[in-house]
């Protein structure tokens, strides 16, 4: 999406993408800085993301995110750091290559594998406090306005990717004690946002199924949005509800069909002092939801499909919302319908 060839072409390109997101009235902007354990930064704990010059580790002779920062907060807009906290391969071919000091390489005792994957084992504490150290250092090197996660926690169900540690450590119950993992993670990174500012914020980003995130990804989404005071270990959730209205699974369910996920998600027992917003599916604008309904496809093409969505958010109270992602509603890779979309967007906030 963005040129990392140059700091002037980098620059250029983000004056562009965040001027077009000021246009849609959008106060955040959640910008990935670690999507395969490493860094779109300069750090001392993690390679050079391979996104900036094709080879991770290589330095692009920049700093993209002191780049991004600097034109954000000059149009008066947040910038999250979007973190992936366990991912380091996500395929054989993605990354193409893993730097000396990818931690693939300088801990494998850390990883579990998933398919082609590359993983940090959730069930390794050394593993997870190398996550946190990564957070503290983002903190205290570059002014984000917050940490932002998403929804990749384990990333597989397999009982053998933890067996020795589970069998180690006397639980009876697995997808509870890996649940348990997750929290643990989630409430250290939430202290380390705290400590270094009260007011910088910290938000996941969790799959719009609440089962899958539970008992596949073993997030205890529910219990976060619940937990407040001393308990308190994020500051909003931000469910990705990517379907349309009238969404139908093949089983005929229309569950997940968006005028039914969002008021239950509304409905699950949350703290004064968390906010739940819900993250649109702009990807899904000309393409559809692949629902069984006849309209998966003619509902996403409308051109005021997202719109639509925020305003039913809007007389629900939600506390805000989010689009995943840029590049559908903007750039080469946006749908003819795109800019239909955009002006529907920005007619709600004249």
């Amino acid at each position: 999406m963005l040129d990392f060839s140059t700091e002037d072409t980098f620059r250029a390109g983000t004056a562009q993408l965040l001027d077009n997101c000021a246009g849609l009235g959008l106060n955040t902007v959640l910008a990935q800085v670690r999507p395969f354990g490493d860094a779109l930064y300069r750090s001392s704990l993690f390679p050079w993301s391979h996104l900036c010059t094709g080879v991770q580790g290589k330095d692009p002779g920049f700093d993209p995110l002191d780049v991004f920062l600097t034109e954000a907060h000059r149009r008066g807009i947040g910038v999250e750091a979007w973190v992936n906290p366990y991912r380091l391969r996500s395929s054989a071919a993605m990354p193409p290559n893993l730097a000396e000091n990818n931690l693939a390489n300088t801990h494998p005792d850390w990883l579990c594998t998933a398919g082609e994957g590359l993983y940090l084992n959730p069930a390794v504490p050394a593993a997870a406090d190398y996550v946190v150290q990564g957070v503290a250092e983002l903190l205290q090197n570059y002014p984000v306005d917050g940490i932002h996660f998403d929804d990749y926690f384990y990333p597989t169900t397999d009982a053998a990717v933890d067996a020795a540690q589970f069998a180690a450590s006397g639980a009876a119950d697995l997808a509870a004690w890996r649940r348990q993992n997750v929290t643990a993670l989630v409430a250290k990174v939430y202290r380390t946002v705290k400590a270094a500012d009260p007011t910088l914020r910290f938000g996941i980003s969790p799959q719009g199924n609440p089962d899958n995130d539970l008992d596949q990804q073993y997030s205890d989404v529910t219990a976060w949005l619940a937990a407040g005071g001393e308990e308190k270990v994020i500051d909003y959730l931000c469910p990705q509800v990517y379907w349309g209205y009238g969404f139908t699974l093949q089983s005929g369910s229309t569950r997940f069909a968006f005028e039914n996920i969002v008021p239950a998600w509304l409905s699950y027992p949350r703290a004064g002092d968390v906010a739940l917003y819900f993250g649109l599916g702009a990807y899904r604008v000309g393409t559809g939801d692949g629902g069984a309904n006849p309209d998966s496809v003619s509902g996403w093409s409308t051109g005021s499909a997202l719109a639509a969505q925020v305003k039913d958010l809007r007389q629900q109270a939600a506390g805000g919302w989010a689009l995943y992602r840029y590049g559908s509603l903007f750039g080469p890779e946006a749908p003819a319908l795109a800019e239909a979309e955009c002006a529907a967007l920005r007619a709600l906030n004249t």
